[in-house]
C-alpha cells in the first residue's frame, strides 16, 4: 500500500518530489484533476474539444509540478491554476478553431464575471456605466453579429484576447498571468475594448 501523502501540504509534497518521492506526481495530478476539468469547461466557449482541453490541462498540471519554485512563485495551487489556463488557452489559439467562438451564439451575451465575483452578462458589463437596464438590450442574432464584427474591426490583438478570456469568467489580474501582461495595461485593455463595443449593442426604447 503507498504512502498516505493527503496530510501533507502541497509545497511540502513538492520538496519532497524533488528528493525522490515520484509517487507524489501521480498524487498531485490525481488531486487536481477536478481544477482541470473545471478550466477546460470554463474555457470551452472558446472553442476546441472538451476532452482536448481536459488532456492540455493535464499538460499544464504536469508542468506546474515540474517547474515550481517555492522560494520564487506563489502557493502552489495558483501556480498550477496559472499553468493549466496558461496551456489550454495556448492550445485553443494554436488550433486555430477559436474565431471569437463566444459570438456564434447567445452564450456570448451571458458569459463573464463580474467584479463582485457572481455572473454577468457581457451585455451587463457593456452597460455597466450607463443607465439602461440589461433587460432593455435586444438580444437577437442580428446583435449578436453586430458585436463579432465589432470585435473583429475596432479590437486590437491584445483586446481581443483580454476579451477571450474575460468571457471565460476570469479577472482582469488573472488575464494578466496567463497572458504574461502586466495588471495595468490589461485592465485598461478591458476598459477600453468595453467603450469600444457599448455602442454596437443596440437598445430597445
Amino acid at each position: 500500500m503507498g504512502k498516505d501523502y493527503s496530510a501533507y501540504a502541497d509545497e511540502e509534497l513538492i520538496l519532497m518530489l524533488r528528493e525522490g518521492e515520484v509517487a507524489i506526481t501521480d498524487f498531485i495530478m490525481e488531486k487536481y484533476k477536478n481544477l482541470v476539468r473545471s478550466k477546460a469547461k470554463s474555457m470551452y466557449i472558446l472553442g476546441a474539444d472538451t476532452e482536448d482541453l481536459i488532456q492540455e490541462g493535464m499538460i499544464g498540471l504536469f508542468k506546474a509540478v515540474r517547474d515550481y519554485d517555492y522560494g520564487r512563485d506563489a502557493n502552489f495551487y495558483t501556480f498550477a491554476e496559472l499553468c493549466i489556463s496558461r496551456q489550454i488557452y495556448t492550445a485553443i489559439r494554436a488550433s486555430g478553431r477559436q474565431k471569437h467562438a463566444p459570438l456564434n451564439g447567445y452564450i456570448s451575451l451571458y458569459a463573464g464575471t463580474s467584479a463582485e465575483g457572481e455572473n454577468a452578462s457581457l451585455l451587463e458589463v457593456l452597460a455597466s456605466t450607463t443607465d439602461v437596464n440589461p433587460e432593455d438590450w435586444i438580444i437577437d442574432q442580428e446583435n449578436v453579429k453586430r458585436v463579432e464584427q465589432a470585435i473583429e474591426d475596432q479590437l486590437s490583438p491584445f483586446e481581443k484576447e483580454v476579451l477571450d478570456l474575460y468571457l471565460t469568467g476570469m479577472s482582469y489580474t488573472q488575464i494578466a498571468k496567463v497572458l504574461g501582461k502586466d495588471e495595468k495595461s490589461t485592465d485598461n485593455a478591458l476598459s477600453r475594448l468595453k467603450q469600444k463595443l457599448k455602442k454596437y449593442i443596440k437598445v430597445s426604447h
